[in-house]
């Protein structure tokens, strides 16, 4: 139920907090879905980056986006940005803010924005939770999702499942044959040791021709690939890969954001998980299924995540633990 503070006739403004980054802003639709449907008639402002507001698009729950030009923010063209997005920033007041973010950068947005009311989690870092007035007890070692439910729910609003995950239908590619049966992959991340290798990319091709394999995402490295591959690296936008992501017939992906759009699009995901922990950041969906040392699980039958997180890198070997899932949904 929620707070008799937080009645309807009260709250006419919401204020989300979460700039980035791809997988956390995917993780927060849920929750800001459900703020929607407690509060049909508050304005709903979500805080977030430039770079990931196209993931907004089309988004009932939200009605206005106020951007957070992060990288305007420093430099020497610093005072010239800033100045006028304080001005901004104070002139929201909402009767509530909410930070997802749980920094002190975001904390400090909270705070600029003058709410009524001030909500973060229990595991915010950067002495952000000084900064709240209401400190929503979250596990620290769940999935991101749950941590931000755990965040509404001291707010007042009842989690109601399923969850939605109100993503756009994204931009179609031109020239792109969509009648084409084809594998989605999406091999390289920014994280440290999770991308795969060349040699790797290059046999999952392989092992998969005749079929078609569409590689994207971004890298600064250069794959020659095979005949039966499209290369798309460096060549789409976050909307033009929500619409590859519908289009495949199956997405195989290592622990990245496009892992977590594909989760909330579809069950024909296979997420590649070398040190991280998949039950705490791998795919928010039972039904779809995790690489990790070796084994290939389904989300659903994954075990209780260590203490310690162990793993190995995916070889070019480790191909052939995936081809028969891939081949079956090709079929």
């Amino acid at each position: 139920m929620r707070n008799e503070e937080a009645s309807d006739s009260a709250i006419h403004s919401i204020l989300i907090i979460k700039p980035s980054s791809l997988g956390d802003i995917v993780h927060t639709l849920p929750a800001a879905a459900l703020l929607r449907d407690a509060y049909p008639t508050a304005k709903i402002t979500w805080v977030i980056n430039p770079e990931w507001a196209p993931l907004l698009r089309g988004n009932r729950s939200v009605d206005h986006v106020h951007i957070f030009p992060r990288s305007d923010l420093s430099g020497f063209g610093m005072s010239m940005h800033l100045l006028p997005w304080l001005r901004e920033t104070r002139r929201l007041r909402p009767d509530v803010a909410l930070d997802f973010q749980g920094l002190l950068r975001s904390a400090l947005i909270g705070r600029i924005s003058h709410p009524r009311e001030f909500y973060g989690m229990s595991d915010a870092r950067e002495g952000a939770r000084f900064f709240y007035q209401h400190v929503a007890p979250v596990d620290r070692n769940a999935h991101a999702v749950e941590r931000y439910l755990s965040l509404i729910e001291n707010f007042g609003i009842r989690v109601q499942r399923p969850l939605r995950f109100p993503l756009p239908t994204g931009d179609r590619i031109e020239r792109f044959d969509e009648d084409q049966p084809f594998v989605l992959l999406h091999p390289f991340a920014r994280g440290q040791r999770k991308s795969l290798s060349d040699l790797a990319v290059e046999e999952f091709c392989h092992a998969l021709a005749p079929t078609c394999v569409v590689l994207v995402g971004r890298t600064k490295r250069e794959i020659p690939v095979p005949d039966n591959c499209v290369n798309l690296l460096n060549h789409t936008s976050i909307l033009q890969l929500i619409w590859l992501i519908r289009q495949a017939r199956f997405t195989v992906s290592v622990d990245s954001g496009p892992t977590h759009i594909a989760a909330a699009i579809s069950d024909r995901l296979i997420s590649i998980h070398t040190w991280s922990k998949p039950q705490k950041v791998g795919p928010y969906n039972g039904n779809a299924w995790v690489w990790k040392n070796g084994e290939l699980l389904r989300v659903s039958d994954l075990p209780p995540a260590p203490k310690r997180s162990k793993g190995r890198p995916f070889k070019s070997t480790d191909v052939k633990t995936l081809l028969p899932l891939i081949r079956e949904h090709l079929s």
